[in-house]
């Protein structure tokens, strides 16, 4: 099989630290490496991960970098033909790498393979199947507490969730890593987008398994997740949206954040909501203007990638396309 390099970016992440590389240990198709970067933690997370683990070699990054840009310093360092991403608070099953590496066999034409996340204090609920972006401008985790049971099956999504995933290296380095102004959340959608202008292919892969505890170091709803979610998925339509959809649904997302906004103000994030949509709105114009002259798919081609449904959009329905035997 083609060489994997696991890739783990650290921040204070405890105990779970060491859970995630025992699972990686135990893969049975063990990778050529792991690269654990740290990006400033206090914890004493990383010196315990590298006494307890002596074979991983740590990359210190001295200061919080974010996801994005720590995973695109590994990608420089690693040595093999595939990167593997896994965040300290995912634990794969141990036939996950085996698993990815097999699709990527059924799959030659794709360069990026998603996970199935399953929640990791009951595994009997998907914590999510992909990623999917909704024309309202909304990008979520595809089959997001549903029932294990109803797992989607193999097939083309928008973007695998970079939770635990696997991409071809030359692709990953060839589109530039992870845009690092996003620091992290939506960093994996936006480079997924950015792989479907240049014509490439996500697969969903159901059989490689995670239990993942998903926001478990930054918190669901704590000021930092809801500022940079929210401003990044402003961030993310407006890289990502040809410019008859971007222009043509722009009424409809402001729409949107208006309604969000009046919904947070009497919350303790209504602040934090209120910044992150001044952040998001001031960067378009700039943004817009690097879209011009790059890789591009038509605004019909790209919105046959999208969801529609406000009852998908609601119920967190993942978007699957097709098989390894059936493609576009």
């Amino acid at each position: 099989m083609a060489s994997v390099s696991v890739i783990i970016v650290n921040y204070n992440a405890g105990d779970r630290l060491l859970r995630c590389l025992a699972a990686v240990m135990a893969q049975t198709a063990p990778p050529l490496e792991v690269l654990l970067v740290d990006n400033g933690s206090e914890d004493g997370s990383f010196e315990k991960a590298l006494e307890a683990f002596p074979t991983v070699r740590g990359l210190p990054m001295g200061k919080n970098l974010g996801f994005a840009a720590a995973n695109n310093r590994a990608s420089e360092e690693a040595k093999g033909d595939w990167l593997a991403l896994l965040n300290p608070d995912a634990y794969p099953e141990p036939s996950w790498l085996e698993e990815l590496l097999s699709a990527t066999e059924r799959w030659s034409e794709a360069q990026a393979f998603g996970s199935l996340q399953l929640n990791s204090e009951d595994l009997s609920i998907i914590d999510g199947a992909g990623d999917n972006l909704h024309a309202l401008g909304v990008p979520y985790r595809g089959h997001l507490d549903w029932p294990a049971s109803k797992a989607p099956a193999e097939g083309e999504v928008f973007a695998p969730c970079a939770a635990a995933a696997l991409y071809a290296k030359a692709e990953f380095l060839q589109l530039g890593g992870f845009d690092e102004r996003f620091f992290c959340y939506c960093e994996d959608v936006d480079l997924g987008a950015r792989l479907r202008h240049r014509d490439g292919l996500s697969v969903q892969v159901p059989t490689a398994v995670v239990r993942h505890e998903g926001s478990a170091i930054t918190g669901r709803q704590s000021a930092f997740t809801v500022f940079h979610g929210h401003r990044n998925r402003i961030w993310l339509t407006a890289k990502s949206l040809p410019p008859l959809l971007f222009w043509g649904l722009l009424p409809a997302q402001l729409l949107v954040h208006l309604l969000f906004i009046c919904k947070f103000a009497p919350t303790p994030i209504g602040r934090d909501y209120r910044r992150a949509i001044a952040a998001g709105l001031k960067e378009i114009p700039r943004l817009r203007r690097e879209r011009r002259g790059r890789p591009s798919l038509s605004s019909a081609a790209f919105a046959k990638l999208l969801v529609w449904s406000p009852i998908a959009l609601m119920q967190r329905k993942a978007k699957i396309v097709g098989g390894p035997d059936n493609r576009r």
